[in-house]
Parts: C-alpha cells; structure tokens; sequence
C-alpha cells in the first residue's frame, strides 16, 4: 500500500472554550478522491481549516506528502500544496476573472502562471470567455469554476473543496460533480467535503461520516451504502 498523501491523526481543534473536533483520524491517498460526509455542524468545515492553519491545532498531529505541517502557518501549508476551495466561493467580486486566478498563484505556482492559466481556461471554458467580467457578476456556478481554478491555479497536490455544490441548480450541480471527477481523472488528489451525500458516493474512492467532531464511519462507498444502520443514523438515507 502506498504511503498517505494526508495522514491526519487524533486531530483536535476548536474555538476558545469550545472543542469542535474530538480527535479526527483522515487519510488521502495520491490520486484518491475522498469524500467527507455529514451534517452542518458536524466538523467538517473546522476540519478544513484546521489542516490549512487557520484554526490552531490543540492535539494531533497532520503529515503532508513527507511533512509535519501541525500547527504551521497557513502560508506553509499552501507552499506545500495543500490548498482549499472555501465553502461559499469567496472570490474578489471587484477583480476580473483574471485578476482572481492570478492571486491564486501568489504563493504557490508563481513561475508557471502563464501555463496554469491557459489549462484552467481548458477546464473552465466558461471563465475564458468571461476573462475581462467582474466576479461579482458572475452567475453562482461561474464563480465556483472560478474558486476552484483560482485553487489549481496554486499547483495543488491535494484540492479540498469545501461544499462545491451549496447554492446550485440541480443542472449546475450535475455539472460541477462531473468537472470534480474530471480532476481526480487527472491524477490529483481530491478531499470532498459535503452534503450532497448521493452524488459524493457516486465518484469517491473513500468515504468519511463525521458527526460531533468524530469520524463515524471510514471506507468505502459500498460498504457505506450497504449498511442500513448507517445509511439511516448517519445520511438520512431510507
């Protein structure tokens, strides 16, 4: 079995008094596509920013593709490659299309910008016919194809996508589940953080079911939607 990419063990983290993840255990492998699955306020989100250094880390620890990167800054941990798609999008309404991608190589993939750009634009064809228009303009679905080209365009060796599908039209959705399994198609690694628990099963190597702060179920899909116990505790799954 090849070595983890992200090996996350006895993870704990919060916001001041309050411990939100009780010692959380995750693994990607390189080129797998993982799917966190469970309810708001489950952890998820914590999780996310947890491994991407902007909650501070209380126990554990998270190795990286060979490194320690527990408790590191946030700038360390995208110069490694581990970058996040935040949930909501988060893009600079104000900037151009353009002027969003090019931020996401500030850190991280600065000298093959030029390059980066154009597969972006052959992923995204949508956004290079909107190069020059405001962000903020943007329909839903436009500005998630832009937050998640402005994460490729940071090189990443692990994408995590926190809810890529919140807000969308059924069609759109359908969509951006297809454009996610033509990533993990590509080689890279993938963590799918969502609700949207039937069309994450359909595509991910693994799954995780996080409940108040703990990994509930580890595995894969099969074994997931095979068990009616977890399928009706965990997904609200008939």
């Amino acid at each position: 079995m090849s070595t983890a990419l992200l090996d996350v063990k006895g993870l704990k983290s919060g916001y001041g008094a309050v411990e939100v993840l009780r010692g959380v255990d995750v693994q990607v492998m390189p080129g797998e596509l993982v799917a966190l699955l469970g309810s708001n306020g489950a952890g998820k989100t914590t999780l996310n920013h947890t491994l991407s250094g902007l909650v501070a880390t209380r126990a554990g620890q998270v190795q990286f593709d060979g490194h320690d990167l527990t408790g590191q800054h946030s700038q360390q941990v995208v110069l490694r490659g581990l970058i996040q798609v935040p949930e909501g999008r988060k893009v600079f309404p104000n900037l151009s299309v353009h002027e969003n991608l090019e931020l996401g190589a500030f850190t991280r993939g600065r000298e093959r910008r030029a390059h980066n750009l154009e597969r972006v634009y052959e992923t995204f064809p949508r956004l290079k016919e909107r190069v020059a228009q405001l962000a903020g303009t943007l329909s839903g679905g436009e500005q998630q194809m832009l937050a998640i080209g402005r994460g490729l365009m940071a090189e990443p060796r692990l994408l995590i996508l926190d809810e890529p599908s919140l807000g969308l039209s059924p069609l759109l959705v359908e969509e951006m589940f297809g454009l996610i399994a033509q990533l993990r198609s590509s080689g890279l690694a993938v963590l799918l953080v969502e609700q949207n628990v039937g069309q994450s099963l359909d595509i991910a190597d693994r799954a995780y079911v996080m409940e108040n702060g703990l990994i509930r179920f580890s595995g894969t899909p099969a074994d997931l939607l095979a068990s009616d116990t977890l399928r009706q505790a965990y997904l609200g799954m008939a």
